[in-house]
C-alpha cells in the first residue's frame, strides 16, 4: 500500500445488520465476490469492494445501502463485522484527525492489487471464468405488476394468524416440507408472485440474542392462497441436518412447520421488486426450480391458471423445469399431475431414485433443447430459477450452451435477458 493511500479516506460499504434479513441476495449478486457471511452477518470485504453499486437495487431490505468514511489503513474487518448487532456510528472529524487523517484527505477507493506480469498474462490466456450472476436482471419485466416493499421492516414487524398447515410432500418420509397459510386479517399485505416475506421465530439464541427473520417465498398468487381473501401461503422445508448430513434442527423451520391453526407468527415484509411476473398477452414462462424453490413457480402457475380459467389471459407458454432427490420429496407432486397438458409443460427430475441414473434440472433443459431454443429467440420469454445455490451454474450454463448450439450469440442473447428482465436467479 502506498503512502498516498494509506493517508487517504474511504466511503467503506456496510450492511446494517438490524435491517438485513440474510436473504443473500447480496452474495449472489456482488460480481467481485466482495461480500460474504457467517451465521451472524453479511458483510462486505473493504479490500475488495470496487464499489460497483450491483448489489444495491437487488437487496429487497435497502440494508445494504450504508457506508462509513474511514481511514482506509483503518477499514472494518470482516472479522469485526461479523460480530456487529448494529452498524458503528460515523467517525468524527476529530476522530479522524486523531487518526492522522486530514479533514480535507481525498476518499480513496481500494482495490484489490493488481496481479504480477507473469501471473496476470497466465490468467488472460485461460478461457474467461464463467460466472452466471452476471445474468441476472435486477429490474422486473416492464409489464409486471407494482410491488410494494418493506411495509413492515424487521423493526416493526405485523402479526398474522394461521389459517393452514399440511405436509405436501408424501406422508411417511423422513424429509417434509409443509404448505403453510397465514392470514392478516384487515392488515393491509398486499403481495405479488415472486415476492418473499420474513418470519420471525420467538425466544432468543444462546447467546440471548433475538432470532434473525427467517426468508420465505411466497407460494400463492396475488389475489390470496383463497381468492379474495387477505392471505398468503408460503412453502417451508423442515431442517434436520446441514449441507454436510449432519444433525441439525432448524429454528425456523420446525417452528413454521410445527404451527398450529390459530397460532399466530411476526411477519415482516414483504420484499423483492424484481422477481416478478410478466403481466402482456403472449408472454411465456419458463421456471427452474428445486425443492422449496418451487414457491414461486406455484404462484405464477396458479395465477396464471386462475387467468386462464376466468378467460381473462390470452395464451403464453409455461413450462416448469423441477428437481427434487425423490419424487416423495417433491413438494406439491399430486396437483400438478392434475394440471392440463396444454396449460403447462411439466418436467420434473429426481437425482436419487434408487436404481435410477441422476437426473438434474440441467439434464432436462438440455433434452428440451429445441424447445427452450425457441423461447430464447423470443423477446416475450421470461426465465425464472429459485432453489439451491448449486444449480444455479449449471442452468445458466445449460442456457447458453442451448443459445450457442441454436446459432444464437450469447453474448448478445445473455446480455437481453439481463437488461429486460427476463432472467431472474433467486438460490440460497
Amino acid at each position: 500500500m502506498d503512502m498516498a493511500v494509506e493517508a487517504g479516506v474511504i466511503k467503506q460499504h456496510l450492511i446494517d445488520p438490524e435491517i438485513c434479513i440474510r436473504c443473500n441476495t447480496c452474495e449472489a449478486t456482488c460480481p467481485v465476490n466482495a461480500i460474504t457471511h457467517d451465521d451472524n452477518n453479511y458483510v462486505v470485504r473493504a479490500d475488495v469492494c470496487n464499489g460497483c453499486m450491483a448489489c444495491i437495487s437487488p437487496c429487497p431490505t435497502g440494508s445494504i445501502d450504508n457506508w462509513r468514511t474511514v481511514p482506509v489503513a483503518r477499514a472494518y474487518s470482516i472479522e469485526a463485522q461479523f460480530g456487529w448487532e448494529s452498524l458503528p456510528a460515523e467517525l468524527s472529524p476529530e476522530e479522524l484527525a486523531a487518526a492522522g487523517v486530514a479533514a480535507d484527505a481525498p476518499e480513496t477507493a481500494e482495490a484489490a492489487p493488481a496481479p504480477a506480469p507473469s501471473a496476470q498474462a497466465a490468467v488472460e490466456s485461460l478461457e474467461p471464468v464463467f460466472h452466471s450472476a452476471q445474468y441476472g436482471a435486477t429490474v422486473p419485466p416492464w409489464s409486471a405488476a407494482h410491488a410494494y416493499t418493506n411495509l413492515f421492516p424487521p423493526k416493526s414487524p405485523t402479526t398474522a394468524t394461521v389459517v393452514g398447515n399440511f405436509n405436501c410432500t408424501e406422508a411417511g418420509f423422513d424429509s417434509e416440507t409443509h404448505h403453510i397459510v397465514l392470514d392478516f386479517g384487515v392488515v393491509p399485505f398486499p403481495v405479488l408472485e415472486g415476492q418473499s416475506i420474513g418470519i420471525i421465530p420467538p425466544g432468543t439464541d444462546a447467546l440471548g440474542k433475538r432470532h434473525h427473520a427467517r426468508q420465505y417465498s411466497v407460494a400463492s398468487p396475488r389475489n390470496g392462497e383463497r381468492p379474495g381473501y387477505n392471505n398468503v401461503s408460503l412453502t417451508v422445508k423442515r431442517v434436520t441436518e446441514d449441507h454436510q448430513g449432519h444433525p441439525v434442527r432448524g429454528i425456523a423451520s420446525n417452528y413454521v412447520c410445527d404451527l398450529q391453526v390459530g397460532d399466530t407468527v411476526q411477519v415482516v415484509g414483504p420484499f423483492g421488486a424484481s422477481f416478478l411476473m410478466p403481466n402482456h398477452p403472449k408472454s411465456h414462462i419458463v421456471m427452474i426450480c428445486t425443492g422449496t424453490g418451487s414457491a414461486p413457480m406455484r404462484a405464477m402457475t396458479e395465477w396464471r391458471r386462475r387467468l386462464r380459467k376466468s378467460g381473462k389471459f390470452e395464451g403464453g407458454k409455461l413450462m416448469l423445469f423441477f428437481g427434487a432427490r425423490t419424487q416423495q420429496e417433491l413438494p406439491y407432486f399430486g396437483p400438478l399431475q392434475s394440471l392440463p397438458k396444454d396449460f403447462i409443460d411439466i418436467n420434473l427430475a429426481f437425482s436419487r431414485t434408487p436404481g435410477q441414473p441422476k437426473r438434474y434440472v440441467q439434464d432436462l433443459m438440455r433434452e428440451r433443447a429445441a424447445d427452450l431454443a425457441a423461447l430464447l429467440k423470443d423477446g416475450a420469454s421470461h426465465f425464472y430459477v429459485c432453489g439451491l445455490k448449486s444449480m444455479e451454474e449449471g442452468v445458466v450454463l445449460a442456457l447458453r450452451d442451448i443459445a450457442k448450439d441454436a446459432g444464437l450469440d450469447w453474448d448478445t442473447v445473455g446480455a437481453a435477458l439481463k437488461r429486460e428482465g427476463r432472467l431472474h436467479l433467486e438460490t440460497y
